[in-house]
């Protein structure tokens, strides 16, 4: 049953600090699940620690609070044991590209059908304010004692270098623009990525809305901007317009779908030509207690999954 609109919000109390750009996200996703009349029993949000991390509690789906910097090995389980889910990554910029890193970029590298959402502030928001893995080099925003010490990880590249069929970037203030971009990454078939730019009015007195004011462009204003990817003669001239894009910052920052690729296998379908019976068979619709009620014990119902997998070893070498 599709819910009423409006109802893929929860009655809790969203205690973001006024101001913050993730109440811009917080719409901007629900909005996209009520246009694509998603069921909820059927949808996944899946977050990390940090502010971003409170958005599975605030929307009328399945929600799964995580470990720091581990929503996406969740989000991965998930989407494996039963694949007709949607599921949606929820994360920091610290979460996902420090502690988490090595999953974002395992991710892209799999192309699972999993869409992840990065609210990307440049700061760690919740722990008052340190810089991100995102933050520039020389910048020094409130908290921080003097300027900022590091390089800064550049999503949109990495997202690129790590095989993401689907890379964006949206701006938490632009609604509508941003809805249009999860609409379009959560039915892509692969792995999705969203670089969200997300003012954190509280301890980010650097990159405020005045800032991104200044300097946000859509590429599909850009002429003849097109990311899809036509054939594989196609790809590399598409991911260097892509990277070049991505690379602008100072005086032009853009949004919109950077790159769009649909001919690249999606992990379950190369999971499906290793394990015959899966995804018709997969641990979500596994019996998994006998008709006496007993729990299925033993070796049986797991061969039958993933036979192919499974090595015997006979006694004695």
């Amino acid at each position: 049953m599709v819910p009423e609109v409006n109802s893929y919000k929860t009655d809790l109390w969203v205690d973001w600090c006024p101001g913050c750009g993730n109440f811009g996200i917080l719409t901007a996703v629900t909005k996209a699940l009520e246009e694509l009349k998603l069921e909820p029993s059927r949808t996944v949000i899946v977050s990390g620690i940090g502010c971003s991390g409170k958005i599975a509690h605030f929307v009328n789906v399945n929600g799964v609070h995580t470990l720091h910097g581990r929503a996406i090995p969740f989000a991965m389980g998930i989407k494996l044991a039963n694949p007709d889910l949607t599921v949606i990554v929820h994360g920091g910029d610290g979460d996902l590209l420090s502690i988490g890193g090595a999953h974002f970029v395992a991710l892209g590298r799999r192309n699972l059908d999993v869409v992840v959402v990065m609210h990307d502030n440049g700061v760690y928001g919740l722990t008052k304010g340190q810089a991100s893995p995102t933050l520039q080099l020389g910048v020094k925003t409130k908290s921080l004692a003097k300027t900022n010490i590091q390089q800064p990880v550049n999503p949109i590249l990495l997202a690129l270098a790590s095989g993401y069929t689907f890379v964006a970037r949206g701006y938490a203030l632009d609604v509508n623009h941003l809805k249009e971009i999860f609409k379009k990454a959560i039915t892509h078939r692969g792995a999705a990525f969203v670089d969200v730019l997300q003012p954190c009015v509280t301890f980010n007195d650097v990159l405020t809305a005045d800032y991104y004011r200044k300097r946000i462009h859509k590429l599909e204003d850009e002429g003849g901007w097109d990311p899809l990817v036509k054939d594989i003669d196609d790809r590399r001239s598409k991911l260097f317009k892509a990277i070049e894009k991505g690379l602008e910052w100072d005086s032009k920052i853009y949004t919109g779908i950077f790159y769009l690729d649909n001919s690249v296998m999606a992990f379950e379908e190369r999971l499906s030509e290793r394990l015959s019976r899966y995804p018709l068979r997969n641990p979500s619709n596994s019996k998994i207690v006998a008709d006496n009620s007993r729990p299925i014990i033993g070796s049986d119902n797991f061969e039958k999954i993933f036979k192919d997998f499974v090595v015997y070893v006979r006694k004695g070498g």
